[in-house]
């Protein structure tokens, strides 16, 4: 089978040698004329012949076309289309700027750079951009890109308010988030309420739910590239923001002009500082921030050399300080306690762009990634100001990687765009760590467990060609293999990948594609909303890598011009997936862990339809999905499916975005979504132990089935508007938001309240956590 595949993929591939042989090159980069940004999935075509290409992640193009003369068209959504007049008698190298357009009815805001859906072989594909993230109404007033993704069709929330994502019924871990190529493990700040990433230094993110590309790997479910800013080359531009929770600014400008270029963000919480007037100092004081800053700087050394480095720092951090000094029944005792909480990522990424010649280009990176979390707290006891106790915890746990990886992008002829490449990475799992100290007039306890971290060497290696086989037939076809080694276990896997549309009008395209995917990497977690306490942990020779296979279908409709329909069935399989058994928690996982877990499968399956505005001065969509996410496991629920805990049944975006002017913008969201499966027990049983009759006629609670109980419907409505006036040098804006408009008391959580005194009844109690919550931000850009 893996033979026959292999045969199948350089077969295809191999058709370049049939290709006429007076062909001739025009390769180049596509740039923002006003900054020098390189442009992703810009389109270059003969509008004779409609051969064409599509720049690549690094803004480069090649389009090999037979001789003759030509009217080339270079167009980007957003920017005027420009058309240049080739006589193609020798390669020749072309470098195209692109300037924004004027015109309000060509501006494209929904999906930003993003290539004909009805040409284009790749499925489940969608992007956006910082433009039309920045629109949509913000919780707080922090615009953010997760919470973007989520309103798309097959993408869905854990809770209220909170960035997960949980796409087409797979956990938050089996999400590969890249940020310019490096793994983030961790993207929520707030405990889930906001992401990692400052839009402010985000050029665009692109998002992949099935026909994965063979380049990605490592996770089931989905892919999030998202791509930093390079920086102006041109001239220096910045601004500020000042808002209800936390303020940011970015600037970027020309170190050498048209050579060298920098771009740099930061963005801080001050929660902390805006409470601490409120709070009782002479007791205690609690605090919590979190801070992001995003750096980046390229080089041009020549035409075909450039370098780029570009880094990531984010920390939350939660405290609280209590000292109790009074003096209770004149005994001098005195209690102290402090305790902190903080976790964070560092990523690092050197890159290396190398243009062999006007078919061949090349990137190669060096990366670092690090997740940390740690909890610490101390306790004091004093009497007549001598201390009498001193109780000390802390609790680490992180995962660091390094790689390195080359690519190249071959484009042989017109047919042909084969991608191929080798990663190397190297993690450090340090799974948990628990200190504890205590020391008092009696004896002291100093001991620490855990702590042993654990080594794996992962390697990847990939081909994929983008080819067009007819006229109405392109394809993605390519094959992934990836080697995994930790302690004594080695595990490998062949993944083939396929995606394929088939163009049958000028409106209409069908489109399939099948992948499967290989996880090496577990994720044990308590909770759906992503808290720091979840632990990253590796495959043993107990718990085998994670498995799904996918195949997804649909079509694409150009109803008219601006307006696109499309829908998408897909069907995906997951093999060896874990959750904790019951009772179990992450404390003490750093040994034996895979004795406190239990291992599965799992289904998911549904149908997806999107209607989008893309042109004019009103854009948006709406999405709707019908799905289902089933889990099985051998030793829960009776052996029996159950729904996992992040199902949902029905699914509702709409997003509407309207400039009335230059001055003035507004836009709204509305989402519905199923409410998720909870475990509620269904009645009380006695509990009577053999060996103390004093427990007699206490009752437990007893659960027939898992996920046995739907809570209400969510629902909520956003609103928000800009008003933007220019100043004699820069552009300001007033921001005004409403988060959930009408009020509606969304569930948090659930749970039963026993009820006190005699007759008193057992209720089922609701927690909402946010009511209408109003916001506004001022922003200075120049």
């Amino acid at each position: 089978m893996k033979t026959n595949l292999l045969s199948i993929l350089f077969l295809l591939m191999g058709t370049y040698a049939f290709s006429q042989t007076k062909n001739f090159t025009i390769s180049g980069y596509i740039i923002d004329a006003g900054s020098g940004e390189k442009l992703i999935n810009a389109n270059i075509y003969d509008p004779n012949t409609y051969k064409g290409a599509v720049s690549n992640v690094y803004g480069f193009y090649s389009l090999s076309l037979p001789e003759g003369d030509y009217k080339i068209v270079y167009s980007y959504v957003g920017f005027e289309s420009k058309i240049v007049e080739i006589n193609l008698k020798e390669d020749q190298v072309l470098n195209m700027a692109l300037d924004y357009t004027k015109s309000i009815d060509e501006v494209t805001v929904v999906g930003g750079a993003v290539t004909n859906k009805l040409e284009d072989s790749q499925m489940s594909k969608e992007v956006l951009t910082m433009e039309m993230v920045k629109s949509m109404p913000a919780f707080m007033g922090e615009a953010d890109v997760m919470k973007a993704l989520q309103l798309l069709p097959g993408v869905q929330s854990g809770s209220e308010s909170t960035s997960g994502l949980y796409v087409r019924g797979g956990g938050p871990d089996q999400n590969l988030i890249l940020l310019d190529g490096v793994p983030v493990y961790n993207a929520n700040h707030l405990f889930g309420f906001f992401s990692v990433f400052n839009p402010d230094a985000i050029k665009n993110v692109s998002l992949y739910k099935a026909g994965f590309p063979a380049r990605f790997g490592g996770r089931l479910s989905s892919v999030v590239d998202i791509r930093m800013k390079e920086g102006n080359e041109k001239e220096f531009h910045g601004g500020v923001q000042v808002g209800l929770v936390s303020s940011k600014f970015h600037l970027e400008g020309p170190i050498k002009k048209d050579k060298t270029a920098f771009h740099v963000s930061a963005r801080r919480t001050y929660v902390d500082a805006l409470m601490r007037p409120f709070m009782n100092q002479e007791d205690g004081v609690a605090g919590y921030y979190f801070y992001d800053l995003n750096a980046k700087v390229n080089h041009k050394f020549s035409e075909k050399d450039r370098l780029y480095l570009s880094a990531y720092a984010g920390r939350d951090k939660a405290s609280s300080t209590w000292d109790d000094s009074y003096d209770y029944d004149y005994s001098g005792y005195r209690y102290k306690d402090e305790s902190k909480l903080y976790w964070g990522n560092v990523t690092t990424a050197l890159r290396w762009n190398h243009v062999f010649n006007n078919k061949l280009f090349s990137n190669t990176t060096l990366t670092y990634s690090e997740y940390n979390f740690n909890v610490q707290s101390q306790s004091q006891t004093y009497e007549y100001d001598v201390k009498t106790e001193d109780v000390f915890y802390k609790y680490k746990s992180g995962i660091d990687d390094m790689s390195a990886k080359i690519e190249f992008d071959w484009y042989p002829n017109y047919t042909n765009n084969i991608k191929f490449g080798l990663n190397y990475i190297y993690h450090t799992f340090t799974p948990g760590v628990e200190v504890f100290k205590a020391s008092g007039e009696s004896d002291n306890i100093d001991q620490t467990t855990g702590g042993d971290a654990t080594n794996a060497q992962e390697i990847n290696t990939f081909i994929e060609d983008d080819i067009i086989l007819t006229d109405k037939l392109k394809a993605n076809v390519g094959l992934h293999y990836s080697m995994f080694s930790v302690n004594n276990s080695f595990y490998s896997s062949f993944e083939p990948r396929l995606s394929m549309r088939y163009l049958a009008g000028n409106k209409l395209t069908f489109k399939v594609a099948y992948s499967k995917m290989q996880q090496y990497l577990h994720l044990l977690s308590n909770s759906t909303i992503g808290l720091p306490t979840d632990l990253w942990l590796p495959v043993t020779d107990k718990v085998k890598p994670q498995i799904s296979h996918q195949v997804a279908a649909g079509v694409v409709y150009n109803i008219f011009s601006g307006y696109t329909f499309s829908t998408e069935g897909f069907y995906k399989e997951m093999q060896n997936l874990i959750e904790y058994k019951e009772g179990a928690s992450f404390f003490g996982s750093s040994t034996g862990w895979e004795d406190k877990v239990e291992t599965g499968d799992g289904k998911a399956y549904g149908v997806e339809f999107l209607l989008k505005k893309e042109q004019g001065s009103s854009t948006g969509w709406i999405g709707y999905t019908w799905s289902r996410s089933e889990r099985l496991f051998e030793n829960l629920n009776d052996g029996q499916w159950f729904p996992a805990r992040y199902d949902r049944t029905h699914d509702v975006s709409v997003v509407y975005s309207y400039k009335v002017s230059d001055k003035f913008d507004f836009g709204a969201t509305w989402v519905f979504g199923t409410g998720n499966a909870i475990t509620l027990p269904t009645h009380q049983v006695d509990y009577i132990p053999a060996q103390d009759a004093y427990y007699y006629n206490n009752t437990v609670p007893y659960f027939k089935e898992r996920n046995n109980y739907r809570m209400p419907n969510y629902h909520r409505l956003d609103i928000g508007c800009n008003f933007h006036k220019k100043k004699k040098r820069g552009l300001r804006t007033w921001n005004i938001s409403v988060y959930n408009l009408y009020n509606r008391q969304n569930p948090f959580y659930l749970y039963v309240d026993d009820g006190y005194g005699n007759g008193a009844t057992k209720s089922l109690k609701q927690v909402s956590l946010f009511p209408i919550l109003p916001s506004v931000s001022y922003t200075y850009n120049f």
